[in-house]
């Protein structure tokens, strides 16, 4: 069951540190609205030197710090970078407390470490690898970070450890295939991507199509079989549902459909940072337990969107509008053309098969069911472009939908959506088999992971 909540307004900042946010922001974007959720408004935040708290204070810098680049940019880039940046910050936490496995690393810290010390140096030297333009911001937010933890030599071997953590992460992620130019040739034909209305675009960002994933073997490794073929059943059944249920005007959806397709039109990867933040501090999660939330959901989107990006070069398949206005070419006789039709939402530049934002849900929320040892996380997710939030008790609602916002508003078939769905949840079971386990204390038995029911992605595609 979900529910919908009016999103609280901001608080009045209590720290400087939440005004470094807005500051780094603000660098690249005057004017940005800053979505906070839930956790913003907590009164019961640590004091920045308790590490689950700088955990979750460097995710939000991390956010704004990302958004402030990327802009509304219609691409999965987001995923990436904050992947990188929580592995690097979960490396540097379990590194020095223990209880779970680092990732892709031997190293092992000082146990008189400060692991807030860690975190902060982590995060702060990640994203100034790749974010350099918002040195300013970073380096107050990294000072801020530092100055609520005491001076001595806990302080001292904890930044030390971050910087080998950050400095490992980074070296790992050279030569990954990042802004790669990766063409795309196809000649338009019945099936196949064109840009689409109202801008035009090329295909962006097909450089993540061949990223070298953090946690696959391959991009391929989860590529879903062929979509529909064009004359099937199938086909005609997901065109014409979104014929109907998609359209811009005089469509069939309810005014509550109407606010789910737009509820979940904005930023995927701020909806589930803002989320996850929310559910840690009301939880009172530790300082390893929160950074292995964040990595384990932050890898898996990555991977989720490698594997969507690969199957979106390798099919190449049209988008609704496509065929919807060229129905008369697909040779279904169970499909009209429409010249004039639009969809509720503005198609983003990439093709259809399969959808980016539910294999990137699936895949978050299979990782932080595991993690959690739940199927059922309490996760208020928020949207900047309707202006609410809502309580999603369970993963299954929102895979189902985040499955149903696609097709209302016009821009994915539904069973681009349900593939993509399988196919997160398989990188998120991945992920949690092979990476971000826990780890037997000395002369005690190894612990036994909990293993939720796998969430599902509900309308099955056939």
């Amino acid at each position: 069951m979900r529910q919908n909540h009016p999103v609280p307004s901001p608080p009045a900042p209590r720290s400087r540190i939440r005004k470094v946010i807005g500051a780094v922001a603000m660098l690249a974007l005057v004017g940005l609205t800053v979505m906070t959720g839930p956790s913003a408004a907590d009164p019961r935040r640590a004091t920045a030197s308790d590490p689950a708290a700088v955990v979750r204070d460097w995710n939000a810098i991390a956010t704004e710090t990302i958004r402030a680049d990327l802009g509304a940019r219609p691409s999965g880039q987001s995923a990436i970078w904050h992947g990188f940046v929580s592995v690097a910050v979960y490396n540097a936490v379990v590194g020095i407390e223990g209880g779970y496995a680092p990732y892709e690393w031997r190293e092992r810290g000082p146990a008189t470490a400060s692991s807030a010390a860690a975190a902060a140096t982590a995060a702060h030297d990640v994203l100034l690898t790749y974010f350099s333009a918002f040195k300013s911001g970073l380096d107050a937010a990294y000072a801020d970070s530092l100055s609520g933890i005491p001076e001595g030599p806990a302080k001292d071997q904890g930044v030390a450890f971050g910087k080998r953590a950050a400095a490992h992460i980074v070296e790992l992620r050279e030569n990954d295939g990042r802004f790669a130019d990766v063409p795309f040739t196809a000649p338009p034909a019945p099936g196949v991507w064109r840009p689409t209305p109202p801008a035009h675009q090329p295909f962006i960002d097909t450089w993540l199509a061949e990223l070298r994933p953090m946690l696959l073997a391959s991009p391929q490794q989860f590529r879903p079989g062929r979509p529909p073929a064009l004359p099937s059943a199938r086909y005609a059944h997901d065109v014409n549902e979104l014929k109907t249920m998609g359209s811009k005007t005089g469509s069939g959806r309810t005014p509550q459909q109407t606010e789910t397709a737009l509820f979940f039109s904005g930023n995927l990867v701020v909806q589930v940072q803002t989320a996850l933040r929310d559910h840690a501090a009301r939880h009172g999660l530790g300082a390893a337990t929160t950074a292995r939330l964040f990595a384990a959901a932050n890898a898996s989107a990555t991977d989720a969107v490698i594997t969507a990006w690969d199957a979106k070069l390798h099919y190449a398949f049209w988008r609704p509008i496509s065929g919807i206005r060229l129905a008369d070419t697909d040779g279904n006789p169970a499909t009209t053309a429409d010249p004039a039709w639009e969809p509720l939402l503005v198609t983003p530049p990439h093709p259809d098969y399969v959808a980016g934002h539910t294999t990137v849900a699936a895949a978050v929320m299979r990782a932080v069911t595991g993690v959690l040892g739940t199927s059922r996380p309490d996760l208020y997710i928020p949207s900047e472009i309707t202006g609410t939030t809502r309580l999603y008790e369970s993963a299954d609602d929102v895979n189902r939908d985040m499955i149903n916002a696609r097709v209302w508003g016009g821009i994915h078939s539904r069973t681009a959506d349900i593939v993509g769905c399988r196919a997160g949840n398989r990188v998120g079971t991945w992920a949690l088999t092979h990476y971000f386990q826990p780890v037997r204390k000395t002369n005690a038995p190894a612990p036994q992971p909990a293993r939720p029911a796998q969430p599902q992605c509900p309308g099955e595609a056939g």
